[in-house]
């Protein structure tokens, strides 16, 4: 049986409440007046065996190796940030020892057309991918220069570019090398509030672009390849989301279109707290080879931008 504590009831934690509701045995928050607790070390350790981790990055391996000492399992917001591949593979080591999961969620992954996108990639129907091109923007600029944590660091890169990368390895697995941040601007914010990220592999090519500028939310990727094309414009959190897959006409034409739309509540964080559920239940051990290989992007990118 799982029971679930909630560390960090902003906006993301009051998400997972939402749908962690029935497994949920306490909450805490330092300033959240409703929090049951103001630390989880105030929270006695027999009373939870899972927690659900939406706290500001800097505080996150602390309480992840507090949970791995008293063995709980962990789902931790994204980005789960190392500060190098030793402390990643202590973390892992001493989470398997003790036989708990350590999961960092990225929920994105089960948006409906994100995982259509992934089918029609499998599918092999589009056959050799030429590009892959993705626009992230919202317009949380001011928000985030009024948060002395989230106004710091590699600012959206970190924030929404992982997203952009996880979504990309959830599709292409490791195909794409050579990743160079190309843009890094500060339009309004202290850090980076609009970046683009490119990478190739032998004959494909990968641009991410990402802002806190946008003022209307906005997500669109277009997929080309050597039999046609794919589409996605929006997520369900904003309202209809449209796929489009265009099949090629040979030797040249107009093609074959199918296009679908959906139009549901935002089902992401339901889908993904039932994934988490799942794998606790499986028992399956604690992977953090997406959190290295981000970690290795996310590092590299630092050491050449001196503004980062």
């Amino acid at each position: 049986m799982i029971k679930v504590i909630i560390v960090g009831l902003g906006v993301q934690g009051k998400k997972r409440l939402k749908y962690a509701k029935s497994d949920c045995v306490a909450t805490i928050d330092p300033i959240v007046k409703s929090a049951d607790f103001k630390s989880i070390y105030d929270v006695p350790v027999n009373l939870y065996n899972t927690v659900i981790l939406c706290v500001p990055d800097n505080k996150k391996i602390k309480i992840i190796q507090y949970c791995i000492n008293n063995k709980k399992n962990v789902l931790v917001e994204k980005p789960l940030l190392f500060n190098n591949i030793k402390e990643i593979n202590s973390v892992k080591k001493h989470a398997i020892k003790n036989k708990v999961l350590i999961y960092t969620a990225y929920n994105h992954r089960f948006e409906p057309n994100i995982v259509k996108m992934k089918k029609l990639l499998e599918s092999k129907k589009l056959g050799k991918i030429h590009s892959c091109k993705i626009f992230y923007g919202n317009g949380t600029a001011k928000l985030v220069k009024k948060s002395k944590w989230r106004d710091q660091g590699q600012g959206v890169i970190t924030d929404i570019g992982s997203h952009l990368l996880d979504i990309t390895n959830f599709w292409f697995k490791n195909k794409f090398k050579n990743y160079k941040l190309i843009v890094s601007n500060k339009f309004e914010n202290k850090s980076p509030d609009h970046a683009i990220i490119i990478a190739n592999s032998k004959k494909s090519f990968l641009n991410l672009e990402m802002s806190l500028c946008s003022w209307k939310n906005s997500f669109r990727c277009d997929v080309y390849a050597q039999k046609g094309s794919a589409h996605i414009d929006s997520f369900c959190k904003w309202g209809t989301s449209y796929f489009s897959y265009k099949k090629r006409v040979y030797p040249s034409g107009k093609p074959k279109e199918y296009n679908s739309k959906i139009r549901i509540s935002d089902p992401t964080w339901l889908l993904e707290y039932k994934h988490f559920k799942k794998i606790f239940l499986n028992e399956q051990k604690t992977d953090f080879n997406k959190d290295a290989i981000f970690y290795k992007i996310l590092n590299n990118f630092k050491k050449k931008d001196k503004y980062l």
